[in-house]
């Protein structure tokens, strides 16, 4: 039996990732801040109480070593730098990393979309051989763009298989997009506004092809940078309509040609250019197959998030998409508009 230390355990990643290398015969360490609250492991995982920022305790958990190393959580130089001084004691390691960390070909990237004009233009699909953006310290995007810098570097003393994920989904999402949606339903609205015509694609990655790929990496070591989403990149909406269909309520899109209107017709999906990745590379360097369509995920998705909305303000069951997207249901905004039209 191999062993698998899984760092970020109770997260929407860690949770599928400990699930699939434990039905793939590994023994898996599960580490979290919560160790195992509120959490059912697969029998024979264990668990390992530790913060992600504690190098100690980081250490302890990996004890006298393991076959791989998979990280969430990480991003970074600091975070980098604590993985490979482990590289004695692991084998390899799969960490997590962002389609953010692309840029088109005239530099504009995730962190200059609030400029006028500045949204990427990304070739369709990116590919791994895209631009990414500088490192640094400024942005998520920048730093993780840092953590892949530093762990290719070291890539000779730790293998490690970067997956840069796309607008990731599934149970357990602290900022699930499907919010959107799901509430908008659960409010009786039948009418959405939807920029960009409806059109936007921002390509989703579902929690279990994560994990699927992860499982992958982890029997087959080496230095590489995958993208890690879906087989399918639906429309906004398309994914609206796909919500509506688990939820059994029929609603009419009314679509606006350009941007959004003083936020009317905005979604966390919706996007002025597309963000399409290819995955040729993960089938090809990993044989891998993905496990789940977007669509066929989301039951699961939409009932958790019903679960954590019951009878609980949006803005208290989830505050990190309060504070990611701002006030996403003003419904008077969106009716004023509706009636000048």
């Amino acid at each position: 039996m191999t062993r698998a230390v899984v760092v970020g355990a109770t997260g929407q990643i860690g949770r599928a990732t400990v699930d699939a290398l434990a039905r793939d015969g590994w023994e898996v360490t599960a580490v979290s801040r919560g160790g195992d609250r509120d959490t059912r492991w697969p029998g024979g995982v264990r668990v390992a109480r530790a913060d992600r920022e504690d190098d100690a305790a980081l250490s302890a958990a990996v004890g006298e070593g393991c076959d791989v190393l998979v990280d969430a959580v990480a991003y970074g130089e600091g975070h980098a730098r604590q993985l490979v001084s482990l590289a004695g004691r692991v084998g390899s390691a799969v960490v997590i990393s962002s389609v953010s960390v692309y840029e088109d070909d005239e530099g504009r990237n995730f962190d200059t979309q609030t400029e006028p004009g500045g949204f990427p233009r990304y070739p369709v699909p990116v590919t791994e051989a895209q631009r990414t953006i500088r490192p640094g310290d400024a942005s998520y995007s920048t730093r993780k763009a840092a953590l892949e810098r530093e762990l290719l570097a070291a890539g000779d003393r730790l293998p490690v298989t970067l997956l840069r994920a796309g607008a990731i989904h599934g149970p357990y999402c602290r900022t699930p997009r499907e919010l959107y949606f799901v509430k908008r339903n659960l409010d009786g609205r039948r009418r959405r506004v939807l920029a960009y015509g409806g059109a936007s694609r921002f390509h989703p990655a579902g929690v279990r092809n994560i994990a699927e790929l992860i499982r992958l990496a982890a029997s087959r070591p080496g230095t590489r940078v995958l993208n890690a989403v879906d087989p399918d990149a639906p429309t906004v909406a398309e994914i609206a309509a796909a919500i509506d269909a688990v939820m059994g309520v029929g609603t009419e899109d009314v679509l606006m040609d350009g941007p959004p209107v003083d936020g009317v017709g905005d979604t966390p999906w919706s996007v002025p250019a597309p963000v399409v990745c290819d995955m040729s590379a993960a089938r090809e360097q990993l044989g891998y197959r993905p496990v789940a369509r977007y669509a066929d995920t989301l039951p699961e998705t939409v009932a958790f998030v019903e679960q954590r909305l019951a009878g609980r303000d949006w803005r208290e069951a989830y505050p990190k998409m309060l504070a990611a997207y701002g006030d996403l249901f003003d419904y008077a905004a969106e009716d004023a508009w509706a009636g000048g039209r």
